[in-house]
């Protein structure tokens, strides 16, 4: 793994001038040995590492490395980052989104949705919005406006479907599929109880309901739409092998009763389709070719299959990927929803559920969480990747967007005896002086510090970005009018100075004074607060309230 990192850390060293960057060089690691994906925290950590030994060289070491190695820049052949090609990708392509509206979309769904966009935008083929909206069980059930949220969180990811299902809408056609499936004596109409349902799967048991013929069945399913069963006390199951070696394939339930009122068709229908049955039937009759989904979804790919062969259907092609997780990222929408039911979250766009909402609320970029995934692709090892990979992509996307000011989040008040008011001025970025400057007014009796840099810097010389160098104190002494450039630099906000609030990833509020030009931004402005980070402006008001990015 050294070896591999060492040569892309000083191939990324010498193209772009002596400095190789972290995350460029992780994702041609990647590339090249997928397999490391599984280890992603350990390759990250070498990876900064070795970026740092290779930097600290100069370009002419750096090249005189490569060529030890036997590369040389013009003729390196390093795989691309990005996703493979589809199987059988003849004729139309027709991909689906399965969305089930319980909530808006998380960063972990968003993997579904730009997968698939990604691979109809590249076969010029067309994608399905499909909610999976059947009566689920009562712990995860139908918000109904998580529709609208849903759409709304495509539309922001970039994401273009081309038609708009509802399974809801579809009940009668699920019901006439079951019907046949009865009728070819797949599927049976039993009566145990859940534990009794358990147990018999668990031990290999076959239902005594099993055997009943395919007319009683046929009797038995037209009670069940008539409403002649209470929830609980009836399935519909599929014949499938009661000895097979994985448990949870053993008749599994293919229809329930659900008296639940759902938001779309209220009570309509009180026998429910599971997703599984209702996807095997959908796959086939919308015309779907590829399927994405998780790795851990096997039961639904054997059960899809299972229906897809006692019908006589062709099979869309399956594609698998691992499971994605972010370091110290929790992702349940019933979780979330829970929390927001309880006032403890403020709503679904509160930055600890990590919907998209609370990402676009930060200021994260769609076009971030795009790189971030595909760059991802689909391996089907587990990783759990470090979010500071995704900050990084977001960061070159609002890095020239972002103007700079001034703001102290936890203010020390500390005043200059020897010198004078004024008002100083600081480029707005750094990056392209044509945008101009800001003119800050300076009460030299009235000056914020971060309480951080008061306890470290007390009692030290150090420089006021953009005003002058002083030794640090409550009665502050100026030892230099101009900012030294070998010496610590803080930055700092005086009077008179805007309020305002910053909500934190982790929920907290940090209360602090802005300097007043803050006041004038437009709600969703991006800002950079030197030495803090990368800021969204989502209120304005008596105070300024923005949300915490990333640094």
């Amino acid at each position: 793994m050294r070896d591999v990192i060492y040569k892309h850390a000083l191939l990324n060293a010498v193209e772009y001038g002596g400095k190789a960057e972290v995350k460029a060089v992780i994702g041609k690691v990647l590339a090249e040995e997928p397999s490391l994906k599984s280890d992603i925290s350990q390759v990250v950590a070498e990876v900064k590492k070795i970026v740092d030994d290779v930097n600290s060289q100069t370009l002419e070491e750096q090249r005189n490395l490569l060529g030890k190695l036997g590369v040389r820049l013009e003729e390196k052949k390093i795989v691309e980052t990005g996703l493979p090609e589809l199987p059988n990708a003849k004729g139309k392509v027709v991909m689906r989104l399965a969305p089930y509206p319980s909530g808006p979309l998380h960063i972990g769904n968003a993997r579904m949705a730009i997968l698939n966009d990604e691979y109809v935008k590249r076969y010029k083929g067309r994608l399905l919005l499909v909610f999976d909206d059947t009566i689920g069980s009562e712990e995860k059930f139908i918000i109904p406006e998580a529709y609208k949220m849903i759409t709304d969180d495509l539309k922001w990811l970039g994401v273009k479907y081309h038609k708009i299902v509802y399974k809801s809408d579809r009940i009668k056609i699920f019901y006439k599929l079951a019907e046949d499936l009865i009728k070819k004596n797949i599927a049976y109409v039993c009566e145990c109880d859940a534990k009794t349902l358990r147990d018999n799967r668990a031990n290999g048991v076959v239902c005594k309901h099993r055997e009943q013929t395919s007319e009683r069945n046929t009797e038995k399913w037209k009670k069940m739409l008539n409403g002649r069963y209470k929830e609980g006390k009836v399935t519909l199951r599929l014949k499938t092998d009661m000895q097979h070696p994985n448990p949870a394939f053993r008749d599994r339930v293919l229809f329930r009763v659900a008296e639940r009122r759902h938001p779309r068709v209220g009570k309509r229908y009180k026998v429910w389709p599971m997703l599984e049955f209702s996807w095997a039937v959908d796959d086939h009759m919308l015309g779907v070719t590829h399927i994405l989904r998780g790795k851990d979804l096997v039961i639904e790919d054997m059960m899809e299959e299972f229906i897809w062969n006692a019908m006589g259907w062709n099979k869309p092609e399956i594609l698998h990927y691992g499971i994605l997780n972010l370091e110290g990222v929790r992702l349940s929408k019933t979780e979330s929803r829970k929390l927001i039911e309880r006032k403890v979250y403020s709503g679904w766009d509160d930055a600890r559920t990590w919907s998209l909402k609370s990402l676009e609320k930060r200021g994260v970029q769609p076009h971030a969480i795009r790189n971030f995934i595909i760059n991802m692709g689909l391996s089907l090892a587990d990783v759990k990747m470090p979010v500071e990979i995704l900050y990084a992509d977001n960061r070159k996307l609002i890095d020239s967007k972002a103007n700079r000011y001034f703001a102290v989040l936890n203010p020390v008040k500390i005043s200059v005896k020897n010198s004078k008011p004024r008002t100083v001025e600081a480029q707005l970025h750094p990056d392209f002086p044509g945008r101009g400057r800001r003119r800050i007014h300076v009460d030299t009796n009235a000056i914020y510090v971060e309480e951080e840099d008061y306890r470290n810097f007390k009692g030290r010389e150090v420089g006021f970005m953009n005003l002058f160098s002083a030794k640090l104190d409550k009665n502050s002494v100026v030892t230099s009018e101009n900012v030294k450039y070998d010496i610590q630099k803080i930055h700092w906000v005086s009077g008179p100075n805007a309020k305002i609030k910053v909500v934190m990833p982790d929920g907290k509020v940090v209360k602090g004074v802005a300097e007043p030009s803050i006041k004038k931004l437009k709600v969703g402005s991006l800002v950079q607060f030197p030495r803090i980070g990368f800021a969204r402006v989502n209120k304005q008001g008596r105070e300024t309230v923005l949300y915490f990015t990333h640094k």
